[in-house]
């Protein structure tokens, strides 16, 4: 036997439509609530948290991230790439040495807030 849903056992079904219409209204496009989704897939790598992490604190070289990180430059390479063509950090060239910093204040901002988040008792 199917167990019935809620809105089904309550015997009526009360549709509030100018709830329904006002949030219609206001609801970006299916593409940007999409990119939103992809966005926040790429913050859901602890590596990349942390290389934010440290970005947040001061600009950097792979060199200085890999020797932070206790991890190889390649590695450290290719979680910077997935950062990049996310718009979440930026590059700058100082002679040979290539040096990474947060996109913007977003970026520090919703670090920030996440953190405060997961620290709430």
């Amino acid at each position: 036997m199917t167990e019935p849903n809620s809105i089904e056992s309550c015997g009526f079904l009360c549709v509030h439509e100018h709830v329904v219409t006002q949030v219609q209204e206001n609801l970006p496009a299916e593409e940007s609530l999409q990119r939103l989704a992809d966005l926040f897939k790429v913050f859901g790598d602890g590596t990349r948290i942390r290389i934010l992490y440290v970005l947040l604190e001061a600009e950097v070289c792979v060199c200085d991230l890999a020797k932070l990180l206790g991890m190889t430059q390649s590695a450290v390479s290719h979680q910077l790439r997935i950062l990049k063509q996310a718009y979440l950090i930026k590059a700058r060239r100082d002679g040979k040495t290539v040096f990474y910093s947060l996109a913007d204040d977003h970026v520090a901002t919703l670090l920030k807030q996440g953190m405060e988040h997961v620290c709430e008792d």
